[in-house]
């Protein structure tokens, strides 16, 4: 029995079964037994019924994997889903929803409107995929940072330069972006540019490091920084470009 059929009262059948019996003989003696026990099979049918819809209701509605174009309500899709599929190895992950734009708008503009130089962001989507544990999930988050982040060219091992943003780079297991955002949407932003970081990290992967790999680590980071540009509303699309630059610096 379930827990939605408890919460109906059909739980204590055995307990009152010596009552039912008794009311259904005095009730079929005085000619209304079958009367009694039409009406309340109805009810019992409407309240189940009633009862099954309010549980579904409570049942979660998406699957447990999908594919890279559904994880994080379809933040990959199209080419930036398959690019995610050959860093990572990986084509299934666990259902993510959605809703990790709205955190990261919420953080930057709350990071903004605190005055600092710096604030944590929020993660946009960590994709993790099925049977892969912590160090094999993937991640794009974005964060406020300060004016000396990007004075400082100190990079990972193995970390290089590209051109595109005020500052952006690749390495074998991500990428990073900078840049800044001029919005109507942040009060004072023509004047001080809210500045956001972006990162992608695919997590442990057996993919090759090479140029190519590397390149779509790049190309993923600057497909869902549009889609936050757009969200923030950063006027001419926060300097960056429609198609990303690969360049090395």
């Amino acid at each position: 029995m379930t827990l939605c059929q408890e919460s109906l009262g059909f739980g204590d059948v055995n307990d009152r079964g010596t009552a039912d019996g008794m009311d259904r003989m005095r009730d079929e003696r005085s000619g209304i037994g079958l009367m009694r026990r039409a009406l309340t099979a109805v009810g019992a049918v409407l309240l189940l019924g009633a009862g099954s819809v309010a549980c579904a209701a409570d049942e979660e509605e998406h699957p447990q994997f999908v594919g890279a174009d559904e994880v994080c309500g379809g933040l990959f899709a199209g080419a930036t889903a398959e690019m995610l599929e050959k860093v990572t190895g990986d084509k299934v992950f666990a259902w993510e929803s959605g809703e990790g734009m709205e955190k990261v708008v919420s953080a930057l503009k709350e990071g903004y409107e605190s005055g600092r130089s710096w604030a944590r962001g929020a993660d946009l989507c960590e994709p993790q995929p099925k049977g892969g544990g912590v160090k094999e999930e993937a991640n794009v988050s974005f964060s406020m940072y300060a004016p000396q982040d990007v004075e400082d060219e100190g990079l990972p091992a193995g970390a290089e330069l590209y051109t595109m943003g005020v500052q952006s780079s690749v390495r074998k297991g991500g990428a990073s972006l900078y840049f800044e955002c001029t919005s109507p949407r942040l009060e004072g932003s023509d004047r001080t540019p809210l500045r956001v970081y972006g990162g992608f990290g695919r997590g442990e992967s057996d993919a090759p490091d090479n140029r190519e790999y590397r390149n779509m680590n790049m190309q993923i980071l600057h497909a869902v920084t549009l889609k936050l540009v757009k969200e923030l509303d950063c006027e001419n699309n926060a300097g960056l470009p429609k198609s990303p630059v690969l360049t090395p610096k």
